[in-house]
Formats: structure tokens, sequence, C-alpha cells
């Protein structure tokens, strides 16, 4: 069966190029309405030109789709409220969100300013919490919604360089996990892509064949899946070069350690046991490790809870 979106109503940050101009692209012409969101800046994000948004907007329409340009900085929460109120008023509703605008301030740790930091954390970050906060009620009111963040490798795995970029990348995962919990029961699903692909953030960073490989036309088919009616949530997709899999995070089983060895030295001791693989499990939510964790001491124990 195909993908649809006709009816529905998206909003793709950082769609004037690269990765969010495919997903918009796309999105549309599968029957989607889009808002394609672009301050316009540089990938460091300085300066700023509604220019990339428009051309977007002219090649859907040209196709034959209907979409709308918006210049907000998702980093400045009045300008996000204001585009998704001319979301609103333009189609009545908001179906989809992909949180994909960001910036690279690159430099080792010790090198890189706090400034670049909080400015990295407030684009990735804090532009998708004001993005999904300000579109949230009224997905709730529609008991209908698909959210996708997008996280990193750098997140997930860290990456030299990019300490900023990585802590909010890996923040987005922790705000996707809470949300899915809160949204579940108003049919809005939120999930995470992680991406990897050629564009102007990562030129320049290997080899050309390599870069080639790596369009964003093959990414975008991951973004189209995880905000479809039959999505999954709480999945980090990871896309890149026509390969796609899911990254999970896993907690090992773990070990109960009698009151004389719950000391650093016990936990040495059978550290090769508490760290193994065997067994290792995604939890769903956080009271699974409390729940786990007191099942382990109720068994060694050997007291029954009620």
């Amino acid at each position: 069966m195909t993908i649809r979106y006709d009816g529905k109503v998206a909003i793709v940050t950082g769609a004037g190029q690269g990765l969010g101009r495919c997903h918009a692209i796309e999105l549309a012409k599968r029957g989607a309405k889009v808002v394609v969101n672009d301050l316009g800046s540089s990938k460091d994000g300085t300066g700023g030109s509604s220019d990339a948004a428009h051309a977007v907007v002219a090649e859907i329409e040209a196709a034959g789709g209907e979409a709308i340009a918006n210049g907000a900085n998702v980093a400045k929460e009045e300008e996000v409220k204001a585009m998704v109120a001319q979301a609103m008023d333009q189609w009545g509703r908001i179906d989809i969100l992909v949180n994909n605008a960001g910036i690279l301030r690159d430099k080792s740790f010790s090198k890189g300013s706090m400034e670049d930091f909080r400015l990295v954390v407030d684009v990735h970050l804090m532009g998708t919490v004001y993005c999904t906060k300000a579109v949230w009620d009224i997905m709730k009111e529609q008991e209908y919604g698909r959210i996708v963040v997008t996280t990193s490798s750098s997140g997930l795995y860290g990456n030299f360089g990019q300490t900023n970029y990585g802590a909010a990348k890996m923040g987005v995962v922790g705000l996707m996990n809470t949300l899915v919990q809160e949204g579940a029961k108003y049919n809005i699903r939120v999930n995470a892509l992680a991406p990897t692909a050629g564009t102007r953030m990562t030129e320049g960073l290997m080899p050309e064949k390599a870069f080639e490989l790596l369009t964003p036309e093959t990414v975008t088919p991951a973004v189209l899946y995880l905000v479809s009616e039959d999505a999954p949530t709480h999945t980090i997709l990871a896309a890149g070069a026509g390969s796609f899999a899911v990254a999970r995070i896993v907690e090992s089983d773990g070990l109960w350690l009698s009151p004389e060895e719950q000391t650093p030295e016990g936990i040495a001791a059978h550290w090769d046991a508490i760290a193994a693989s065997d067994g290792e499990r995604a939890l769903k939510a956080g009271f699974e490790q409390t729940g786990k964790m007191i099942g382990k001491a109720a068994e060694g124990l050997g007291i029954k809870l009620d």
C-alpha cells in the first residue's frame, strides 16, 4: 500500500536545503500541505535569508503541491509560536512535525566556548522543544500527531569535536522517550531519525565517493515512514546511503549483591557479571528499571513483595 498524507499538514524545520528540503518536497509529493521553515543561515547559524525556503515552496507548487514559507528561528519561542499560528490560519490543523533545523560549531571541548555550546543546544534541543510544545496541544485535541526529532550518531556514540552537538542530539532522545508516554493516549507517535547524509554540514569530512552515496534522498524514506499513519513510536531509526537500522539503548540484566558486597570493591569483583550482555534489553520506561532492581533485591533477600 502506498503511504500518503492527503489532508495532512506538515511542518519541516530547516527545510531550505539538504535533508529538510528533501523531506518537505517528498511529503508534498505524497499529498501533505507543507510549512517550509528555514531561517536561511549558514551552517554555523550566522546570517539569514528567506530565499531558500521560498525556492522550495516554488518547487513544491510547480509540481502541483501546496506549501508556505516561514523564516522563524526555531531557537526563539515567539517566532515558533507565530509559525504554528500561520499554519493554523492557513490550513486549520497540524498533523506532522519534522524537527530538522540545526547548526554546527565544532571544536574540541577544551577549545570550544560556552557561548557556542549554548547556541548549539538552543537550536537543536530547545528548538525541538519549542516546535514540539507549540504543536502539542493541537495534536492532542485532534487526537493525531506524528513527530520526528533528529538525533545523530554523534549523540548516540560520540564524535570528536562535537560535545555541544552530541549533547543536544542525545537530549532530543530523552525528550522523545517521555513524549512517547505522554502522547500515547492521544495517538501522538514520536520517533527519532539518526541520519547520515552528504549535506553542507558534512561536506569535506569524508572522501568524495563516499559523500556522493550519502544523498538526502536515501534518508528521507525513513522520515516518510516515521510520520505515516501506521508509524511505530519510540524508535530511533538510523538511515544513510539507502541502509536503515534501529538503534536501541539497552541495559544489562545486572546482578544483585548481598549487603556485605554492596561496596565499590564488590562491584569490581563482580563487574563481568554486572556488565554481561546476556539478557540485556531495551526498557520502555524509567520505572521498568526501578521494578527490575527491586525484584532482584527481593529475590536476593528472600522477601515477597505484595
